[in-house]
């Protein structure tokens, strides 16, 4: 009778070999799903970056190969003279340090008055409270620019006309913040307020020290929309603010595509003003895109 010998090495070669099979992905109808996948997504990707591609590509051509070939990504003669002119020849810091002052006092004012509100139609029982919401509501369905003349008419009635105040002070809450706290809000569990209660705390240390801190996920989107919609803000601007020195990047590069420096295309310094417009907006996302992907940060479960 003959005895078969099985070595520790076979064992494990063998072993190793199961869990490899079980382990490998499903043959050709995944990796073909997967290639579609991929294909379609790169497609996409490129609808969506190459007009990007080409403007910035079009900010380093001369005037005459802008308009000549203006879809093509290599420039036959590299120039920065669209972004010399800009900075040396144009008001373009000005409107750009506008739009920053701006950006900043009504970026933070939404996210510390949209908070407060929120928390309140959230937490707090008063009197015509749905009512509120109701409005809200309905401030939120109103095109923008049904709002224009009155908003002109209020502006200039208080004196804030041509002026800083009457820049911020109307952008410094608004309807879609205010919803999305709110509604942030009344996802954390009340009782997580009752401890600090206990305590002594009064409404507005539990919303500053307990509840606000939780609502990371709302504050980082309430940012990321305020600096953006304010800095991408047209329509305000031109029924706020008549004075040059008052402009902003907005209004500027609105200008530019009228011909405001010189005649001809322009479309170098225009492109150039529009690729150094995206720059805030993209870093601002690429910093807190981490921070949005864990939306889930801050939870509390009953």
């Amino acid at each position: 009778m003959t005895s078969t010998t099985v070595t520790p090495d076979r064992v494990d070669a063998s072993a190793g070999g199961a869990v490899a099979a079980r382990q490998r992905p499903p043959g050709k109808p995944f990796s073909v799903a997967t290639l579609i996948t991929y294909v379609i997504l790169v497609v996409l990707a490129v609808v969506y970056i190459l007009p990007f591609l080409i403007q910035v590509s079009t900010s380093f051509k001369t005037d005459a190969e802008a308009t000549a070939n203006p879809v093509a990504l290599i420039p036959q003669t590299f120039t920065t003279a669209a972004y010399t002119k800009l900075f040396l020849s144009s008001d373009f810091p000005v409107w750009f340090a506008n739009s920053a002052v701006v950006t900043v006092v009504v970026t933070l004012g939404r996210v510390f008055f949209d908070s407060l509100a929120g928390y309140a139609l959230a937490r707090l029982h008063f009197r015509g409270r749905s009512v509120v919401f109701a409005a809200l509501v309905a401030v939120m369905s109103v095109p923008m620019v049904v709002l224009l003349i009155p908003k002109f008419l209020v502006i200039n009635q208080l004196g804030m006309y041509d002026s800083y105040t009457g820049m911020i002070l109307p952008l410094l809450t608004d309807a879609a913040g205010v919803f999305i706290m709110k509604n942030f809000f009344e996802s954390i569990p009340a009782s997580v307020e009752e401890q600090a209660r206990i305590d002594g705390a009064g409404t507005f240390r539990v919303f500053w020290s307990i509840v606000l801190p939780m609502a990371r996920p709302a504050l980082i989107t309430i940012v990321i929309l305020s600096f953006q919609g304010s800095w991408n803000e047209l329509a305000h601007f031109i029924v706020s603010t008549q004075s040059p020195s008052l402009t902003t990047l907005t209004k500027g590069v609105a200008g530019l595509a009228s011909g405001q420096l010189s005649q001809g295309s322009q479309y170098p310094i225009k492109l150039a003003a529009a690729a150094i417009m995206t720059i805030p907006v993209a870093v601002l996302f690429f910093v807190f895109q981490r921070r949005i992907m864990n939306s889930s940060e801050g939870a509390v479960k009953e």
